[in-house]
């Protein structure tokens, strides 16, 4: 068996990504000949790692098998980077994927901590829990924030925070009675329903869920969700962070709920190597702040 050229896996894994020849090609600074020429000398050796579909490449089990072990070859990379290179606290990116809700808080702290560190090059994203691990097990981010305490052995989890649900409502519509909710109608978000439901079968046990209450909008990005509620238009439930972080709170009532629905932040990342000293710092000038 040769050696595997590592042009080739590169080629190989940016084409994964791409999904097409062409845009490989751009990306990487080569022909498409190239490209064709690195796909066709690795299924000489391991057999075909792409069906040619019109528009579309599709891998195969080979190809899913060889992109594994390219990724597991980063991973090695990255390991004896961090060995060898010296990590500076003050220098150097720093990449975050956290939910929406804790983001909108963390944003303007990051930019706090750059301001203070200009060297330091924060990369911040949003997502939901599920991509937020596949994320940090493909290294695309150093760090990640999630809901669920990930079972993934290759990932470590600490307590970073905690966050209330809260149940919020126009502020000229302060009667929070089941019939007034009803009236009012919900503004949905992808984990509303199951926001909702946790915190309204606390305060309303006695009542159907959120099924029985009409869906008014819904909005999938996070800063947007109580636009529509300060105008009267609706209720929500969401995170306490989302709602801190909405600029017009005059405009907006949080309903007492007695005994609070508590959602766990997780810090997480990879369990195989440390943290950068860039990353430490951040999350250590972070928890100072929330």
């Amino acid at each position: 068996m040769l050696m595997i050229n590592p042009q080739w896996l590169h080629t190989f894994a940016v084409l994964v990504e791409k999904g097409n020849f062409t845009r490989t090609a751009e990306a990487i600074g080569i022909t498409q000949a190239a490209v064709s020429q690195h796909i066709s000398r690795l299924e000489e050796e391991y057999g075909t790692l792409f069906l040619r579909r019109p528009r579309q490449l599709e891998i195969t089990p080979i190809g899913e098998n060889l992109l594994t072990y390219v990724k597991d070859v980063e991973c090695a990379q990255k390991r004896l980077q961090q060995k060898l290179v010296h990590d500076d606290a003050e220098v150097g990116d720093i990449s975050l994927i956290t939910p929406g809700s804790i983001g909108l808080t963390l944003f303007p702290l990051l930019i706090e901590l750059q301001q203070a560190f200009p060297a330091l090059n924060i990369r911040h994203r949003f997502a939901p829990d599920s991509e937020i691990v596949a994320s940090v097990l493909a290294n695309e981010h150093e760090i990640g924030m999630v809901t669920l305490k990930p079972s993934d052995p290759r990932i470590h989890s600490t307590h970073f925070t905690e966050e209330p649900l809260e149940l919020v409502v126009p502020a000229s519509h302060k009667q929070h009675e089941w019939v007034d909710l009803q009236r009012l109608g919900f503004i949905s978000h992808p984990d509303g329903e199951a926001m909702a439901t946790r915190l309204l079968s606390r305060k309303y046990p006695s009542h159907p869920g959120i099924q029985d209450i009409p869906c008014r909008g819904f909005t999938n990005q996070i800063s947007l969700i109580l636009e529509p509620v300060a105008k009267g238009l609706g209720f929500t439930v969401i995170p306490q962070y989302a709602r801190k972080a909405f600029e017009r709170q005059q405009d907006i009532y949080v309903v007492e709920c007695g005994s609070q629905v508590v959602d766990t932040i997780w810090l997480i990342h990879r369990a195989e190597w440390p943290l950068s000293r860039r990353a430490q710092k951040a999350i250590t000038f972070l928890k100072g702040k929330i």
